[in-house]
């Protein structure tokens, strides 16, 4: 069983398990989304057309994450006038794994687990970088602690001073500086 859907201005088949990229939806991760919308059901042969809404559908989601999409380029150019401007967008978009799709006294629900890994994990683990790339983690044994020093009475700078905790370790030799008597006799060779 599939449907057609409305959101955000544009038009979508889905399927129960479909994993869904649509504009940005108001939630958290794990909340429920219905799409009242329908503008079409299907199953095999049958096909259901709305006027302009299918009466009693609803197609069941949960929201995955919220994130950013693809960078795009805005270039204007005027020739032989020396004007050029580059700009980018990034659209927030969520998305969405299908749960049910209902209506007309049927239902089609997906029995698998829904899984709200976000995408930027699941790309580190696919360049092999495992969960160990997940931004924002700071290791456990580092602790930074706030020094402020005063650059003028106005406004005082504050830098952090981190600090790590680690086994000491044997200190290099020291290089022996050269002979001043040596640098003396070149210096009054030349004079």
């Amino acid at each position: 069983m599939y449907a057609v859907i409305k959101t955000g201005g544009k038009q979508y088949r889905v399927q129960a398990g479909d994993l869904l990229v649509v504009e940005k939806l108001e939630g958290e991760p794990g909340a429920a989304v219905a799409f009242g919308e329908v503008l079409m059901l299907g199953e095999g042969e049958a096909v259901t057309v709305g006027a302009p809404t299918v009466d009693g559908a609803v197609v069941s989601g949960t929201l995955i994450e919220t994130r950013k999409g693809e960078k795009v380029k805005i270039f204007k150019k005027i020739r032989r006038q020396g004007y050029r401007r580059t700009r980018g967008h990034r659209q927030l978009e969520t998305v969405v794994r299908v749960t049910s799709v209902a209506g007309g006294g049927k239902e089609a629900k997906w029995e698998g687990s829904i899984d709200l890994t976000p995408k930027v994990i699941l790309d580190a683990r696919a360049r092999g970088l495992g969960d160990a790339a997940v931004p924002f983690s700071v290791p456990a044994a580092v602790e930074a602690t706030p020094v402020v020093k005063k650059a003028s009475k106005a406004s005082p700078k504050v830098e952090a001073a981190v600090v790590e905790h680690a086994d000491p370790v044997a200190e290099a030799p020291k290089k022996k500086a050269a002979p001043k008597k040596a640098a003396a006799k070149t210096e009054e060779g030349e004079a």
